[in-house]
């Protein structure tokens, strides 16, 4: 008789489940007042700083029920939801019913070449371990030339990796088995000629622990909007000593080049 085979659930199953079963929570925690409210002000306002979204066609990949959706309407896009979670996609669709709701995995999307203005993505890079430049591929592949790739996640490098490591992996009931911080230069040097990094900005301090972070740290969700105004203040007041290892935020914006560029002989040998 053969032994059984445990067959290891892959990226793509890991999140559909984690979403499936925490979908809830993410809602309860990562769209109250509070927290759309650090998003605006010191995720998407640097982020985004100098774009133009009116008429731009706009991908929310990894979308959730949309925690960005409403910042994109608010300029003028036109909005399409995407993820891997069947509760998640109907989440989106009844929440922004004049936007077009996808179920698909962020690896084979299905949709056509070069179809978006703009790909957005909030915190969900660190889900698709180790299948990470995949999704990457799959993202540069329906961008139009000269469009923006954006995303802001946890990042390697900074001094909180290390217990955000251990975290990861003892905390089952929050974080899947595949979380990891993304390495922003291995991503870049990845997509090197491809995307050209107009922009890293690093952030995350008082306010993005106890207001951003609040499902992670078990923070009653009726505590936030008292302490939130110190909080905001604590953070635009150490915004400014924010770096790659103080920092355990980073927000990118990437524009993909026109034409991608060919490396030379000694580009590729290296």
């Amino acid at each position: 008789m053969k032994p059984e085979t445990t067959v290891k659930p892959s990226a793509e199953d890991i999140q559909r489940e984690y979403f499936n079963r925490l979908l809830d929570k993410y809602e309860a925690h990562y769209d109250d007042p509070t927290s759309q409210l650090y998003r605006r002000r010191f995720i998407f306002e640097p982020m985004f700083e100098g774009l133009d979204f009116s008429g731009k066609h706009v991908l929310e990949a990894m979308c959730g029920s949309g925690p960005t959706t409403a910042y994109l309407l608010e300029r003028g896009a036109r909005v399409t939801g995407l993820d891997v979670s069947d509760s998640a996609v109907a989440s989106f669709e009844a929440r922004w019913p004049g936007c077009r709701g996808i179920r698909a995995s962020i690896f084979d999307s299905q949709l056509e070449d070069a179809s978006f203005d703009m790909v957005i993505v909030q915190a969900g890079l660190h889900h698709l371990h180790p299948r990470l430049n995949d999704a990457l591929e799959e993202l540069y592949r329906i961008l139009k030339p000269g469009g923006y790739f954006c995303f802001s996640e946890p990042h390697r490098g900074s001094l909180y990796d290390g217990a955000r490591n251990l975290w990861y992996r003892f905390d089952r009931d929050i974080f899947a088995e595949n979380e990891e911080s993304v390495d922003v230069e291995a991503m870049s040097e990845q997509f090197h000629g491809r995307f050209v990094c107009e922009k890293t900005h690093y952030l995350g301090s008082v306010a993005y622990f106890l207001v951003a972070q609040s499902m992670v740290l078990r923070i009653p969700l009726w505590a936030k909007k008292y302490y939130a105004p110190a909080a905001f203040f604590l953070e635009r007041l150490f915004s400014p000593l924010m770096g790659k290892r103080t920092a355990p935020l980073v927000a990118c914006r990437w524009r993909k080049c026109d034409q991608p560029r060919q490396l030379d002989g000694s580009e590729a040998a290296s």
